[in-house]
């Protein structure tokens, strides 16, 4: 696996090579965009954030992108880009790919901060303010449910995810009140330049990357990173979801940039190999998809079956709630495209299966 992922690598180019920005301050990739990288408490310990060099509304000034999880931590590390990284001007407004905690946790935070608006697609706001101010935050009964459902029902993990009701709102506390939609095709002007809003789907539900082609930058968020798989999941607000189709065709809209085009990941370091990172990730998936058909064609299986096919290495339960929402996702794309058949067990569980004489998947 390592050797497959050093050959992947090869094929990518990062231009800054190891150099990365140090704590609390940051690394110009290009001129009038800064690199801020922060630490996050978790297996994927850090986050990419940007600053774009602005004006708005004649004011001279810095457009954020992505925010971190709200931690005192992370405001710690804000304190000091504010300090020494902002050369004397201020926000200007927030701008946030998509909802997950790590992007959005902090734009409350820094919109009352600096008296600013949150820009963000109209769906990924929804979706947070739900999680903030519903009753189980994204977790709890529904989710327990839903993967018993496709076979997580061992009384220990259904207790533990029943118990993680409070976990976004606890990363998320709050949303700001008002936004500005961003939607796909917008084209926003930031430091005199066009910046296009490019939709993409499957990781989040309405997650935006911003295009420059004068610059050849991508802010790619989630949809485009160099060194892992972006999660692709399936969860209990939207269980009959084909996720990873829609992941697959969004990385698509990617190929019409620059070959060249500079990458700007979440997570990773800034790469440029676009075109050939979009043809790894469909070749990651169709390999994936393949494995599950397979398993699948020789015994019938639910989404937990599927765990050790997809994943070779040991999981704790928070990485096993993100692999199972992955499997259900790679399980309903065969579905959807009939090489698979939902059944439902005696036992309450889905079970997946395949004809003896089922073939892989067609190239995706």
């Amino acid at each position: 696996m390592n050797h497959v992922a050093n050959e992947l690598e090869k094929q990518l180019h990062y231009p800054l090579g190891d150099l990365m920005p140090e704590q609390g301050k940051t690394l110009e990739v290009v001129p009038g965009v800064k690199w801020i990288r922060m630490a996050l408490p978790f297996a994927l310990n850090h986050i990419n954030l940007w600053l774009l060099r602005d004006e708005i509304d004649g004011r001279a000034g810095w457009s954020v992108v992505d925010c971190c999880i709200h931690s005192d931590v992370a405001k710690a590390q804000w304190a000091q880009i504010f300090e020494n990284e902002l050369e004397g001007l201020p926000i200007l407004r927030v701008i946030v790919t998509h909802m997950h905690p790590d992007h959005v946790g902090l734009a409350h935070w820094l919109c009352e901060r600096w008296q600013v608006r949150l820009w963000m697609s109209a769906t990924d706001y929804t979706m947070a303010r739900i999680g903030t101010e519903g009753p189980t935050g994204f977790g709890g009964d529904s989710a327990a449910d839903f993967f018993a459902l496709h076979g997580l029902n061992d009384p220990d993990s259904v207790a533990q995810i029943k118990g993680r009701g409070s976990y976004y709102p606890t990363l998320v506390p709050a949303m700001p009140q008002q936004y500005r939609r961003m939607m796909a095709g917008d084209v926003l002007t930031i430091g005199g330049h066009k910046w296009r809003c490019i939709s993409g789907f499957g990781h989040a539900p309405e997650h935006i990357s911003l295009a420059c082609e004068a610059l050849k930058v991508l802010i790619g968020g989630d949809m485009m990173l160099p060194r892992i798989s972006t999660n692709v999941s399936v969860y209990d607000m939207e269980p009959e979801a084909n996720s990873l189709r829609h992941f697959l065709d969004s990385i698509d809209q990617f190929k019409t940039l620059d070959a060249q085009t500079l990458t700007l990941p979440s997570h990773g370091k800034p790469f440029t190999g676009l075109h050939a990172r979009i043809g790894q990730l469909h070749d990651h998936h169709r390999d994936r998809l393949a494995e599950v058909l397979e398993a699948c064609t020789l015994k019938a299986g639910s989404a937990a079956d599927m765990l050790p096919v997809l994943f070779k290495r040991a999981l704790d339960l928070h990485q096993t709630t993100f692999a199972m929402g992955e499997s259900i996702a790679h399980l309903h794309l065969l579905m959807y495209e009939g090489q698979l058949t939902r059944t439902l067990g005696d036992d309450g569980v889905y079970r997946f299966s395949a004809p003896k004489t089922s073939v892989a998947p067609t190239p995706l």
